[in-house]
């Protein structure tokens, strides 16, 4: 009789804890989003980025478009979002979106887009176009960009700086120690860097930042980051637990509990930041409306 060779097991994911248990609900108001989202060939980050809280905003009229299409040029460990060779950009993908803001009427739209290192600018001048086309049609709808960091390329930056978004969010994902492990091509230093010099092109941009919490950091290591974005003048930050999305992306190392989140949300006040939005299911747009104060 020939023993077969025993197959290595992948890793089983972790249970989830019962404060990270929360049901989908698809409602109607989420369907008729879906379906006009599709009708335009507009994507969330919500749907590729298999957000917890997508029924949530949907029941609320809320989303966070994604432009530049639906496939990434950088492979990021913690991120589901297709990684490849993209299609070209649509350049009717400014006007629909802002149809698609004016018809949720949304008071505050966030914007964000999957890296485009393939285009000259890594896709500066489409956000630009798309920031415009927004405000031409909806002049009082507060906009937030959520971009990567163009490659680091100063003419881009300023670009999408002199469009005057009035939120500007570059993620600095994790601590520096488990950065290389965490994101692609983007360092810690650079994306403190993006944010310094988006003050530097317009002191009035609200900048804005987010962390993962779960990917094995320590509490020090935490602290250390947030200290550093508020010295590049960082103003809002969200800090979230990682949840892996798919089997092929990183592991949860850690569910970190809720005190730890609140004890984080203090500290970040007491440091200096405008706003905090600290919690297991934070994420980068959630309730970013609510993020924002500019009396």
């Amino acid at each position: 009789m020939i023993e077969l060779p025993t197959l290595p097991r992948r890793p089983e994911r972790k249970r989830l804890p019962e404060w990270l248990k929360k049901p989908l609900k698809i409602s109607d108001d989420v369907l008729s989003l879906r379906k006009d989202l599709r009708d335009r060939k507009l994507y969330t980050v919500c749907e590729e980025a298999m957000c917890p809280n997508m029924s949530e905003c949907w029941s609320q009229g809320t989303a966070t478009l994604m432009i530049l299409g639906d496939v990434c040029t950088r492979h990021c460990g913690f991120c589901s979002i297709t990684a490849g060779k993209p299609e070209p950009v649509d350049q009717e993908e400014p006007r629909k979106a802002a149809e698609i803001v004016s018809k949720l009427a949304l008071k505050h739209a966030v914007i964000t887009c999957v890296a485009r290192d393939d285009l000259d600018d890594c896709g500066a001048s489409h956000f630009v176009k798309v920031i415009d086309a927004i405000r031409e049609k909806n002049p009082k709808t507060i906009i937030e960009v959520l971009t990567t960091d163009f490659q680091m390329n100063p003419n881009s930056m300023k670009k999408v700086c002199e469009a005057h978004p009035d939120v500007f969010n570059h993620n600095l994902e994790t601590v520096s120690r488990l950065t290389d492990r965490v994101r692609h091509r983007a360092t810690y230093e650079n994306s403190l860097e993006f944010l310094r010099r988006v003050k530097e092109y317009d002191s009035n941009i609200k900048t804005k930042s987010g962390i993962m919490l779960g990917l094995g950091e320590t509490l020090d290591e935490v602290h250390q980051a947030l200290n550093d974005l508020r010295n590049v003048g960082c103003n809002i930050i969200t800090i979230g637990q990682y949840l892996q999305p798919t089997t092929s992306n990183l592991p949860v190392v850690e569910y970190v509990r809720p005190e730890v989140f609140e004890e984080l949300e203090r500290y970040g006040y007491e440091i200096g930041f405008e706003s905090v939005a600290s919690g297991p299911f934070v994420r980068s747009s959630y309730h970013a409306e609510k993020m924002v104060n500019f009396k």
